[in-house]
């Protein structure tokens, strides 16, 4: 027996989440069992600890959609007892229960052996946050972006994977402008390498013009809605803005002009079921360009019986920088 978040529902439809004792025999079908050292909180947690979103399919349920750990078993022969493995995405910790938890089983395709250069601890301060933050720095670079082409705006910046992209980006010699709406912010996002704060009123409304001054060289947008529809305007001429989330709304209120006039890329960015070289390449560069200073002062340590509460805060836009959560405390 072992320790799980589970999250149940009753006969009018309300969920609960509490910490109780479940057995190996009870965890969904897979090829590895993993002894889980730690979990995060991420918004998609928020919403399977609590009401559900409509991403949690049957309960009672475990959430937790990513977690890094130990193999204890494997069917599979690329893993084996002793193995040290992250997962992230596919739907684990919404349709198949995931990491917060004691222990795991999963099949063998949604596991990342741990990258040279990290721990357990610090993957899951990374998570599935920084590592959508490390896939937007790698599709903008992909298109053309180096330090030097001008300034690079990261909406969000204050949440998960805005504190990492802003990390990553400063360490990689990028003049990063973090955009915030909380002023109390600023300090923090200077310390990971922000070198201009932009206050998300200043950003956040909408124009009648489709084109503004050419100001960013690149933009991780982690708001959409009014404020990616702004930014667009706001663009150098063949700049590329990668689009990780939706805080701001799922409508784009835009025209075509500035793909049209400005030649604009909207890059979409997706963790959950990137292939299995990109992933490794994008573990590979975490270890390589993510400060762990920096990553270290993102930390907020939580333990499972923390998480309800966890869950209802990220969902108010209350979390700042990384939760990493001690599965085992």
């Amino acid at each position: 027996m072992f320790n799980a978040l589970v999250v149940t529902k009753n006969e009018d439809g309300k969920t609960s989440a509490e910490v109780k004792q479940i057995a190996v025999s009870d965890l969904p079908k897979g090829e590895v069992l993993v002894a889980v050292d730690y979990s995060t909180v991420n918004y998609k947690d928020g919403l399977c600890v609590g009401p559900g979103g409509g991403l949690v399919r049957n309960y009672p349920h475990v959430p937790g959609i990513d977690f890094a750990g130990t193999v204890e078993e494997s069917d599979d022969p690329r893993y084996k007892a002793g193995d040290k493995v992250v997962l992230t995405g596919w739907r684990v910790g919404e349709a198949h229960w995931g990491g917060y938890a004691q222990k795991a089983r999963v099949k063998a395709d949604w596991l990342v052996p741990l990258p040279k250069g990290l721990d357990t601890r610090q993957a899951m301060a990374v998570g599935t946050a920084g590592f959508t933050a490390m896939l937007a720095v790698m599709a903008l670079e992909d298109h053309g972006l180096k330090p030097g082409n001008g300034p690079v705006l990261v909406t969000g910046a204050a949440g998960g994977v805005g504190s990492v992209a802003t990390a990553i980006l400063a360490a990689r010699g990028y003049e990063v402008a973090a955009v915030t709406g909380r002023p109390e912010a600023a300090d923090y996002l200077k310390s990971l390498g922000a070198s201009q704060i932009v206050a998300r009123e200043d950003i956040n409304e909408t124009t009648k013009r489709p084109l503004e001054a050419e100001t960013w060289a690149g933009c991780i947008d982690a708001v959409g809605g009014d404020m990616l529809a702004r930014v667009l305007g706001q663009m150098k001429y063949g700049a590329s803005v990668a689009a990780v989330g939706l805080a701001g709304g799922m409508g784009l209120p835009t025209t075509v002009i500035p793909f049209l006039l400005r030649g604009i890329n909207l890059l979409g960015i997706d963790s959950v079921m990137q292939p299995y070289d990109n992933r490794l390449r994008a573990w590979e560069r975490i270890a390589a360009d993510l400060p762990m200073d920096k990553l270290e002062a993102m930390i907020q340590p939580a333990k499972l019986a923390d998480l309800p509460e966890l869950g209802r805060a990220i969902l108010k836009g209350q979390i700042k920088g990384r939760v990493v959560v001690d599965v085992n405390s």
